[in-house]
């Protein structure tokens, strides 16, 4: 078995590209930030752990890489609706044409 920080043997390349992203440090400010919303609404009686809810930053802070995690930029979720909105991280595609 792999040590901390180390790789398995039979470790794909697809594994080895997202360590390697997930610990740059931008990233890992912003799972930091994503973690510290989560927190606020479990203490606010929001979200429990493993409700099949997620917190989602209205506003994504792409310009900047920073989220913002002021109240009225968060709202409460479910996994499956917002993880879809998320299409660039394996959701699905938008709609085209939108509402009418």
């Amino acid at each position: 078995m792999a040590k901390k920080g180390e790789l398995k043997k039979n470790a794909t390349k697809r594994s080895k590209q997202q360590r390697k992203y997930n610990s740059k440090p931008a990233q890992k400010k912003r799972r930091a930030q994503r973690n510290t919303a989560r927190r606020r609404a479990e203490a606010e009686g929001k979200v429990r752990k493993g409700d099949g809810k997620d917190i989602d930053h209205k506003k994504k802070g792409k310009k900047n890489g920073k989220l913002d995690n002021s109240k009225k930029n968060l709202r409460v979720r479910s996994q499956k609706s917002n993880r879809a909105d998320n299409r660039g991280t394996g959701g699905r595609p938008k709609k085209k044409g939108g509402k009418k």
